[in-house]
């Protein structure tokens, strides 16, 4: 009978973590946004999702970043982030 005893509690801590599991990777699909960061890339003016590695476009001049980058805020209902070129924020625009 110890045995049973043992086996059930151990099958109930499994169904525990893998609910914490799946519960917590849930939330963190929901803490991710469509910010739109406009970075300086090489030379160049890139566009950057917010939690990103990878640019989304590069551009020549910051111009043309920020327009790009305001169409996918638009799209998304998100802010656009306008970064100096020393990486400093230099302005916020908000699509809400």
């Amino acid at each position: 009978m110890p045995k049973n005893n043992t086996t059930r509690s151990w099958l109930t801590i499994l169904i525990e973590l893998v609910e914490v599991f799946f519960n917590s990777a849930r939330q963190g699909k929901r803490g991710r946004t469509w910010h739109q960061h406009v970075v300086p890339y090489k030379n160049a003016w890139a566009v950057r999702r917010e939690g990103n590695k990878r640019i989304t476009s590069k551009h020549k001049i910051q111009l043309t970043a920020i327009n790009k980058a305001k169409r996918l805020a638009r799209k998304y209902q998100a802010d656009v982030i306008i970064h100096r070129e020393d990486g400093t924020i230099r302005d916020r625009i908000n699509f809400d």
